[in-house]
């Protein structure tokens, strides 16, 4: 059983390391499995087959089973965190926000845009806030909501004003 309480040691070191040293500890594994392959995977399944492993041991006196149990639960962990770990890297830019990509959402005025100048909206893109300088073709007060329907520089847009609901769907009568 100590043999298992070490290796789960090791794992929890490996871990620590992985942890404070990720880039450098990484770049020793470059070879072995690819981007999957890395030192928080390999801290993931040596900590759960040593720890596993021991606890089976504890519970059927089987070495064998231990083993078994150990590789298979360590398996699943270090695969789970190996992909993990890439999802994490391939990360991508999508939490950039990109005026080009706003055409077409909605954003509420923040500073009234007057007949031929310039206002600011506020919206939520990508879980960011984000206010740009906005322009219309007619005045929009504040408070407004309005559709991006343009783009003029990074920082500015052209809006158009929502139409409000109507507060009567149906026909008044006199």
């Amino acid at each position: 059983m100590l043999v298992f309480l070490i290796i789960g040691g090791v794992g929890i070191a490996l871990l620590v390391v992985s942890l404070l040293l990720g880039e450098v500890l990484d770049g020793l594994f470059e070879g072995i499995g690819g981007d999957l392959f890395s030192g928080a995977a390999l801290a993931g399944f040596l900590g759960v087959f040593g720890f596993a492993g021991a606890l089976t041991l504890s519970l059927t006196d089987s070495v064998g089973l231990a083993i078994l149990f150990g590789l298979l639960s360590g398996g699943v962990v270090g695969a789970l965190t190996g992909w993990a770990t890439l999802k994490l890297r391939e990360g991508g830019d999508e939490a950039n926000v990109r005026t080009g990509d706003l055409v077409g959402s909605k954003a509420s005025v923040v500073t009234a845009i007057p007949d031929g100048g310039y206002g600011e909206i506020t919206m939520v893109a990508s879980g960011h806030i984000t206010r740009l300088n906005a322009r219309s073709a007619g005045p929009v007060p504040s408070g407004a909501s309005v559709t991006i329907t343009g783009v003029l520089s990074a920082t500015s847009v052209m809006v158009e004003a929502d139409l409000p609901a109507n507060p009567y769907p149906y026909p008044q009568h006199p």
